[in-house]
Parts: C-alpha cells; structure tokens; sequence
C-alpha cells in the first residue's frame, strides 16, 4: 500500500510519524510547499489552491490515498480535493478532533491556525460535537511559522500568547495544526 500525506511545511512530519506506527508496511509520499507556507494566514481560496498543488504533486505517484495532514487545507480545500481526485483517489481530512475533546466533558479549548480557527468547518463541528460543552477557541498567529522555521524564540512567545488566551479550567486541548504536535511538550508546560 501507498500513502501520501499532504501539509504546507513539516507538520507532516507528526502524520507522517503516526501513519508509519500504524502501517508499518505502507510506503508513504509526502508532498509539501515550503515556499507557500503557512497556509494558516491565507483567504480560503488561496488555501485551497495551493493544497490542490500539493494534492496533485502527491498524486503523481499513484498512492492508494491521500492524507491531508493539515487541519487548515482540511477545512477549506477538502470539497475541492474530493472532487478533483475522488473516486480514484480516496481523500482524508484532518480536522481538529472536537468531537472526541467534548467527550470529555470540557471546557475545551482548541488551539489552531487563524484560518482554521474563524472558519465555518470548526464552527460547524463545534455545534454538532460539543453543543453542550464549553469550548473556548484559540488562535494561534504565527506559531505554525515558528515551528516551521525552528524558531525557539518565537515558538516560545506564540505559545505563551495562546496559553494566555486559554481559560484556566480547560481541562482538555485539542491541536488544531499537525506542526503544534511538534512542540506539544512546551504547550503542555505552558498550560500548567
């Protein structure tokens, strides 16, 4: 089996990661736009032209399916993914994991891009998954750029900006971008 995973810059890297633990066996295509990225701050239209490229870039090697391991592409570009490459290529979504947050019972706070963040997916998720859940939603203005360019500095102060924006009763954190899994362990601290 072949897997593609799609995303603006390394937050591929974590989907990447977890695809390989679960399917060891699949030889995986990862596709990217380190010049476009990040997606977080363009209009929807923009966002999905530029997954489309990557999308048909990863394409190009056949896969058996394609994640889009970016929450952002995921909420505005998945219509327009499907129906460029649906049926003979599967597509898959990520999207931030509400549903599974508001089981918690909450409050829950979604940190995300400022793109996925105001978009009508995550509201529309929201209202289906934890209408009865207090859910606080934290946009995240340059902390997928930090982390795309290793800036220490900068990772630190986007993060220290979120946590500040984050109630203090949150009891569960939904990662609403793949590149926030890769300092996962400094929003952790950061909300303690």
């Amino acid at each position: 089996m072949k897997i593609a995973l799609m995303d603006s810059g390394t937050g591929l890297l974590a989907a990447a990661a977890a695809v390989r633990r679960l399917r060891p066996d699949a030889d995986l295509v990862i596709s990217s736009d380190p010049d476009g990225m990040p997606w977080g701050p363009r209009p929807p239209h923009d966002i999905a032209a530029h997954a489309l490229a990557v999308a048909r870039a990863a394409a190009a090697h056949r896969p058996d399916a394609l994640i889009v391991a970016c929450n952002t592409a995921s909420v505005h570009a998945l219509p327009a993914l499907r129906a460029e490459l649906e049926p003979a290529l599967p597509v898959i979504g990520t999207v931030p994991a509400i549903k599974p947050a508001a089981a918690t019972g909450g409050p829950v706070a979604i940190w995300a891009t400022p793109a996925t963040t105001g978009s009508p997916y995550q509201r529309d998720l929201i209202a289906k998954f934890a209408a009865d859940v207090e859910v606080t939603g934290v946009p995240c203005p340059g902390l997928a750029d930090a982390v795309e360019g290793a800036d220490e500095a900068a990772i630190d102060a986007a993060v220290a900006a979120a946590a500040a924006h984050t109630p203090r009763d949150v009891r569960t954190v939904v990662l609403g971008c793949t590149h926030y899994e890769l300092v996962a362990e400094r929003i952790r601290a950061a909300l303690q």
